[in-house]
């Protein structure tokens, strides 16, 4: 990101908030590929320099906006969750779930185009606080730690491509009930998993 100056000053946020409503109320409008830094700058009032104070392009600006929505739904669904168990899973799928939703949402004109575009950065998300759930507190040997990634990787890549699949057929079901429906053949690799790690 092409932050220059003190992210912690609050003229700097301000500023930096304003950019980012302005992309997501033009996003709303309009196509992405559509959308130029001339467009979000004078919907922001600011220079196109002010804009480039905070951000590379507009790539940035949607990359920036998607990351911090993802991990705002996510942390906001694990709250309290101390270990993986089927409630967690569960939060974490209902996350990717959220997201997709919100994604569709914001970028109803550009979500097929959008959902793809940032597929790896949620899978690595995803993978990494499952990973991050799966060794805590562990003593992994490197056999250990490849099993457990790759578990990390089959989850967050099911998941994420289950919840687009759901989004993307028109959410016949809500989120909870598509979920809950999926669950079992999530949990039986976690089971069996458990079984292998213990």
């Amino acid at each position: 990101m092409a932050i220059k100056k003190n992210e912690l000053d609050p003229r700097v946020k301000r500023t930096r908030q304003l950019i980012q409503d302005a992309f997501t109320s033009l996003m709303r409008e309009n196509e992405f590929n559509d959308i130029t830094v001339k467009d979000i700058a004078e919907r922001a009032t600011v220079n196109r320099a002010t804009f480039y104070a905070h951000f590379v392009d507009k790539f940035d600006i949607l990359e920036s906006k998607i990351t911090e929505s993802f991990m705002t739904i996510l942390l906001r669904r694990i709250d309290g969750h101390e270990i993986l168990n089927e409630e967690t899973i569960q939060s974490i799928f209902l996350a990717v779930c959220d997201f997709h939703k919100d994604l569709s949402t914001l970028c109803q004109r550009s979500y097929k185009t959008l959902g793809t575009q940032f597929e790896s950065k949620i899978k690595e998300i995803t993978k990494t606080t499952l990973n991050a759930f799966l060794t805590k507190d562990k003593i992994l040997n490197s056999n250990e730690q490849l099993l457990l990634n790759t578990a990390s990787i089959m989850l967050s890549w099911g998941m994420y491509g289950a919840a687009y699949d759901w989004n993307n057929e028109g959410r016949h079901i809500p989120a909870e009930s598509f979920v809950k429906q999926n669950m079992p053949l999530v949990m039986n690799g976690f089971k069996e998993l458990l079984t292998v790690m213990n």
